[in-house]
């Protein structure tokens, strides 16, 4: 995974001399760009802020040369940000043009605010990083004043409950809006969702475990447990398998929520359910076949139709990298630094 990121990384000079940012996508052609809405751009604060995010958590345990990495992506996370404190998602080339108007890259209340501040709040604490810290101050006020969806609230409400100044009243405010989203026990990712909420940034399961900890509230723990089971555990049982599309993302979700679960409630069965979710990964899956190539070290996108994508893009590389920490630090261990390869 650590591998096929670094792979993907490219420097961005216009946003400092150090910075770096991960391409969106590979093919086996290569790199490519994002045009899902039009043309998007060759990478994202999306995937930085997520990659950023990941070797902060991995990084006291790590090789030195992941600070270093971790240290170019906060410059490019940095410098993405607006004045106002929100930020702009995709730049257009690698020299750097900001795409300010897209759809999936203007600032605004949007999932690339809710990451960018998961990540500069972990590279504040885990880098020291004064910079970082401000940055996540501005977007915070920005994510305070308007509404949210609960699967971005979700992000906003992990900030909100951890770091060195955690924001108490806010975790209350966004904890109760995430709860109330709901069609009797199912979580759902927004007002307007019909039917099964989609996998994918589905956490709120996970997030309302963790606030009931912090909160001491466990009606919160309740509204969790009781939507994991009707979501989370059946899709587990059956491996991902019951729609015809299955993304790393969907299952990294599920992992973690699953994780969160067992803490708050000491109960081995979310502990199992976690592994067995994992396992999807190594070939517990639809097509019966690992996602994660260890050989090439790279994540494929997920499973159409009972076949594994044979992209490898940033995002599937991320998500398992940040629920396999122990491995991603063994690949680290085992990589050559970077830095030091001579093109």
């Amino acid at each position: 995974m650590l591998r096929q990121l670094w792979r993907l990384t490219r420097p961005v000079p216009a946003a400092g001399p150090n910075a770096l940012a991960v391409a969106i996508y590979e093919h086996p052609t290569g790199v490519m760009h994002a045009e899902e809405s039009g043309f998007e751009g060759v990478a994202c604060v999306d995937d930085t802020a997520r990659l950023l995010t990941a070797l902060c958590t991995l990084e006291a345990d790590a090789p030195a040369w992941v600070e270093r990495w971790a240290r170019g992506l906060l410059d490019f996370v940095l410098w993405m940000q607006e004045p106002e404190g929100a930020w702009i998602n995709f730049v257009m080339d690698w020299d750097g043009d900001k795409n300010r108007t897209g759809i999936t890259s203007e600032p605004g209340q949007n999932f690339w605010l809710a990451r960018a501040l998961v990540a500069t709040q972990t590279a504040g604490w885990a880098l020291g990083d004064s910079d970082a810290v401000e940055a996540y101050r501005r977007g915070l006020a920005v994510a305070a004043a308007d509404e949210a969806p609960p699967d971005i609230r979700s992000l906003h409400l992990l900030t909100a409950l951890s770091g060195d100044d955690p924001e108490p009243s806010l975790a209350r405010r966004w904890a109760d809006e995430i709860a109330a989203c709901r069609d009797g026990a199912v979580l759902k990712n927004s007002p307007y969702e019909v039917g099964a909420p989609h996998l994918w940034a589905h956490i709120q399961e996970g997030a309302l475990a963790l606030a009931s900890t912090i909160l001491e509230d466990p009606a919160l723990l309740d509204i969790a447990v009781r939507s994991a089971e009707a979501v989370i555990e059946p899709a587990v049982r059956e491996r991902f398998a019951a729609t015809p599309s299955s993304l790393a993302y969907d299952v990294s979700s599920c992992v973690w929520s699953l994780d969160q679960l067992k803490l708050a409630t000491g109960d081995e069965r979310w502990g199992r359910l976690a592994t067995d979710a994992r396992a999807w990964f190594d070939g517990r899956n639809a097509a019966e076949q690992p996602i994660y190539d260890r050989e090439r070290g790279a994540v494929a996108d997920g499973i159409d139709n009972g076949r594994v994508s044979m992209n490898s893009g940033a995002e599937s590389n991320i998500v398992a990298a940040a629920i396999f920490p122990q491995e991603a630090v063994a690949v680290a261990e085992r990589m050559q630094d970077p830095f030091a390869v001579v093109p």
